[in-house]
C-alpha cells in the first residue's frame, strides 16, 4: 500500500477538484475539504456521536429509486447525472453517472457506484473520472475505511480511515443522488437533528455534517420537506418529497448559486 505525505494530498485535491462538479460550483460543495471540518472529523473520531446521535441508522432505510439530476450554476447548465439505487442479493447499489464540463476544456465522464447493506452502511464505493483519468475504490471493514486511488501523471495514493461509530456517509463531490441516502438516513419521524461522520473520496480527510429539518417549502407548486445539510462553512438545502417516501427532488447550494433538480418524467 502506498502512503504519501502533504504534497500528494495536496496533488489529489488540485486534481479531483479539476475532475467535475467541483469546478462548476467553484469549490463550495467540496463539504468536507478545508481545516474547520478536519477539526469536525478530529472531534468525531475523539469523542463519537454523543446524545441521540449516538443512535445507528434503522434497518431498512433504502428505497429503490432512478431518475435524472441537472446541474444548474447561476441559471445556467452546467451539467447532468443519471443514477439508480436498486436492491440485489441483500444489499443495495447505487450507480450515477455525470457528464461535465471539464477544466481544460471539453467534457467528463464521471461514474461511482456505491455498495451498501440495508440499513445503509456504506460497504464499498468505486468511482472513475475521464478528464484527466482518475480511478479509486474506498473498501469498509467494520468501522474502517481503506482507500486506493490512481491520478494520471500522479501515481497511486492510499490511505487507511478508522471511524469512531456508524453512520458514515459517502458523499461524493461528483454524485449528488447520494444525500438522497443521507436523506433516507435521516429521521423524518422525529426530526431532530443528526450528526454524520462523512468521506468525500476527493479529499482523503474525513470531516462531519449536521442534517436538521428545516420545514416545509412549496417549490414550483408542490409542498416539500426540507432538510438542510451543514458543515462548519456550507450549507446544503435538500428538498424532499413527503409523498415519494423522502425522495430528493432538488437540491440548492445558496453559497455557490447552484442548483441541482430532478427531471419530471426522466428515468
Amino acid at each position: 500500500m502506498v502512503r504519501t505525505g502533504g504534497a500528494m494530498k495536496e496533488t489529489i485535491r488540485k486534481r479531483w477538484a479539476a475532475g467535475a462538479l467541483a469546478i462548476a460550483l467553484a469549490g463550495a460543495t467540496a463539504m468536507v475539504a478545508g481545516p474547520a471540518l478536519a477539526r469536525a472529523a478530529a472531534r468525531t473520531a475523539q469523542g463519537g456521536q454523543k446524545g441521540k446521535n449516538k443512535k445507528p441508522a434503522e434497518t431498512g432505510v433504502l428505497v429503490e429509486d432512478r431518475g435524472t439530476l441537472q446541474i444548474q450554476v447561476n441559471g445556467q447548465t452546467a451539467g447532468s447525472e443519471e443514477f439508480e439505487i436498486h436492491a440485489s442479493g441483500g444489499e443495495w447499489t447505487a450507480r450515477g453517472t455525470a457528464e461535465v464540463a471539464a477544466e481544460k476544456g471539453g467534457t467528463s465522464k464521471v461514474t461511482g457506484k456505491l455498495t451498501l447493506s440495508a440499513d445503509g452502511a456504506p460497504r464499498r464505493y468505486e468511482w472513475t473520472v475521464s478528464n484527466p483519468k482518475q480511478t479509486g475504490a474506498i473498501v469498509f471493514e467494520g468501522t474502517v475505511a481503506k482507500l486506493e486511488m490512481k491520478l494520471e501523471g500522479a501515481g497511486p495514493y492510499a490511505q487507511e480511515f478508522r471511524f469512531q461509530a456508524p453512520p458514515v456517509v459517502i458523499l461524493d463531490n461528483n454524485m449528488y443522488h447520494q444525500y438522497e441516502i443521507l436523506a433516507r438516513l435521516y429521521d423524518w419521524e422525529h426530526k431532530e437533528p443528526k450528526t454524520y461522520a462523512v468521506l468525500i473520496p476527493q479529499d482523503p480527510t474525513p470531516g462531519s455534517v449536521t442534517a436538521e429539518y428545516g420545514g416545509q417549502q412549496v417549490v414550483d407548486g408542490q409542498k416539500m420537506d426540507v432538510l438542510r445539510v451543514r458543515s462548519a462553512d456550507l450549507e446544503i438545502d435538500l428538498f424532499c418529497d413527503p409523498g415519494q417516501q423522502e425522495r430528493l427532488a432538488r437540491l440548492e447550494v445558496p453559497t455557490a448559486k447552484a442548483v441541482i433538480v430532478r427531471q419530471a418524467g426522466k428515468k
